[in-house]
């Protein structure tokens, strides 16, 4: 991963900190203790950075970084009490010069200061130059954005300017559990590969930095200069308030505006999304009103100065969660030339599946109001983006090329994001995806989800190549790639010829696999994990998905399918329909195999990809 670091360059673990001769502290370091909840740490600034321990099982200390006897900022850190499991960077080249004092306040309780002393952090924080962020991680995906270590959940505020995709995201930089949340950033010239940076946004005096987005500014609506980055994003503290944001640099670093909040409301609201309306000639915006189950929408001549238009939501769609993240653009209907309008509305909880899914809308929009449209009974229908468990947080990229509606999302749910089996890391996103609309046999209009074109750059050598494979009751096996844990793409169509339900299943050596059955009575795709190997860590991991396949020919279906170390997305070869599912197996699948209890059928134009580890 040389080619994705920072000057950050290793997580450490306990066993591989730098240790001083005495058992208190690390050179550079005095710790004093004040009470049994409350510690002085002075540091030496004059090194890179302050390596601070971390136990994920422990309850978050509060640490206040005082420089100069003034208060920086405020961390929340799962400060190590009986072990270290890994240890997060602090920066120290901001404070070169000053004095630097750590008021840590813990929430544990001890019966003596003594005691307190006994807690592991206290002889393992420890002064370096490097930080090496080296993957140790057996799930961290090949071929899939991740961060390089902490928690990530949602992408916000992505935009493309001059040939690059700039991917910002939910980040916590002091541990793989939510919080301390913060914009990180990544870009990308093709989608695929990845450089990351040191983080965009930090919380400051309004709260934390929620989701938001960004958008080029050519002609200087805003004042801060023709193309520069504009942010929009939810500082959140007691209240959820929106604040701006602007980048003169291509988005490497921005100035918070001193006018901040630039939109209050009365109640919950959050993850602001603008676009300009060519059509209207001004800003719009959507806001997750997010108790109410709503989406908020304004206009702005200028991006600081928003007017409130109108409402859309009450009482429509999936209504058992919180409104987030989200976004709203115009598309073509496939083969028509009609234009419709998609409102992307992101929930937790009350997705498909349980958790967190994201929902949309078709519709029309004039510049105030989303007016949805309605089924042959005169109702709004709740539609689902992807019919996976794992694929939350969609919204697109602005200003990018081409008109090209592209998205991202956070692969993974909020019923069990911070149990999964990683620690280093905890969350990846989807692979990229292009947006369309097509018009299905009942008359709806709904999404059409592809991957990416530049996703095709990620394909090595074909493994395996088959025409035709006549299937039954007896399982045909076929090995997938031994190379690099297994991680492939999978190119086949399915023909029940007798409309036998058909399954497609990835298993392993170790008895885990992931059973997919496509069922040509009922136009269904089930996905069943229940056995795809770790499933432990939560009840409500274990599951069964299931996606309608939207088939006009009752016996065909054709998919594209990539398998990574830690997750599975399905795709109808037309984007239909959209599956993603994490999956984490005690051992690379090695095999797929193919059957039809009941009735004969042939797997067709099946292709084996081996794909590159872009992440290594």
């Amino acid at each position: 991963m040389d080619k994705i670091k920072t000057g950050l360059t290793a997580l450490m673990t306990g066993a591989s900190l730098m240790m001083a001769s005495n058992a208190n502290c690390a050179d550079g370091v005095t710790v004093d203790h004040l009470g049994v909840n409350n510690t002085l740490v002075r540091v030496d600034s004059g090194r890179k950075f302050l390596l601070m321990p971390v136990q994920e099982s422990n309850d978050d200390a509060t640490v206040n970084i005082l420089v100069d006897g003034k208060l920086d900022r405020t961390l929340h850190v799962r400060l190590a009490k009986t072990k270290v499991d890994y240890c997060v960077p602090l920066d120290m080249e901001q404070y070169a010069g000053h004095d630097v004092v750590l008021n840590i306040v813990t929430s544990q309780s001890r019966s003596s200061v003594r005691d307190a002393k006994e807690d592991a952090c206290w002889s393992r924080f420890a002064l370096a130059d490097t930080f090496d962020t080296s993957n140790r991680e057996k799930y961290r995906p090949a071929f899939h954005h991740t961060p390089l270590y902490g928690w990530m959940n949602d992408p916000n505020g992505m935009v493309y300017k001059d040939g690059i995709w700039h991917l910002y995201y939910q980040w916590n930089p002091y541990g793989s559990k939510w919080q301390n949340l913060s914009w990180g950033h990544s870009s990308s010239k093709d989608l695929v590969t990845w450089e990351h940076h040191p983080v965009a946004i930090e919380p400051n005096g309004l709260g934390y930095v929620f989701s938001g987005s960004s958008v080029l500014d050519p002609d200087n609506t805003a004042g801060f200069g023709k193309d520069a980055i504009i942010s929009l994003y939810t500082s959140a503290a007691a209240s959820q308030i929106q604040s701006l944001a602007h980048s003169k640099d291509n988005g490497m670093t921005f100035e918070i505006y001193p006018g901040n909040p630039v939109i209050t409301l009365e109640s919950e609201a959050r993850d602001p999304n603008m676009f300009w309306n060519a059509a209207t000639g001004e800003w719009n915006l959507l806001l997750a009103h997010a108790l109410d189950h709503e989406m908020l929408i304004f206009r702005s001549p200028d991006l600081k100065n928003w007017t409130l238009n109108s409402a859309f939501g009450k009482g429509l769609g999936a209504q058992d969660g919180v409104w987030e993240c989200p976004d709203l653009f115009e598309l073509t209907v496939e083969g028509s030339g009609e234009k419709k309008w998609m409102l992307i509305c992101n929930i937790n909880p009350g997705g498909p599946f349980g958790g967190s899914a994201a929902q949309y809308f078709i519709g029309d929009f004039d510049g105030k109001t989303f007016t949805p449209d309605k089924d042959a009974d005169g109702n709004v229908p709740t539609k689902w983006m992807d019919f996976g468990k794992d694929h939350y947080a969609t919204v697109s990229w602005s200003d990018a090329p081409d008109n090209r509606r592209t998205v991202i999302g956070w692969m993974s749910n909020w019923q069990y994001a911070a149990e999964v089996p990683t620690m280093q890391f905890r969350s990846a996103n989807t692979l990229p995806r292009e947006m369309g609309l097509f018009k299905a046999s009942d008359g709806q209009i709904y999404v059409s989800t592809v991957p990416s074109p530049e996703v095709d750059m990620l394909r090595d050598r074909l493994v395996s190549r088959q025409s035709k494979l006549s299937v039954g009751k007896n399982p045909r096996k076929i090995s997938l790639p031994a190379d690099n844990d297994g991680i492939c793409e999978i190119l086949l169509d399915i023909d029940s010829r007798k409309g036998a339900p058909v399954s497609v299943m990835l298993s392993n050596d170790e008895g885990d696999y992931v059973d997919m059955v496509y069922n040509p009575s009922e136009s269904t795709l089930t996905f069943d994990r229940r056995k795809s190997g770790v499933t432990d860590f939560s009840q409500d991991f274990p599951a069964v998905t299931v996606a309608p396949t939207f088939s006009y020919d009752d016996s065909t279906l054709k998919l594209r399918i990539f398998v990574d170390r830690s997750s599975i997305e399905v795709f109808e070869a037309d984007g239909k329909f959209a599956m993603t599912n994490l999956v984490f197996p005690t051992a690379p699948y090695n095999r797929i195999s193919f059957s039809a209890d009941g009735g004969k059928a042939d797997i067709r134009n099946l292709k084996i990809f081996s794909i590159k580890d872009v992440n290594d």
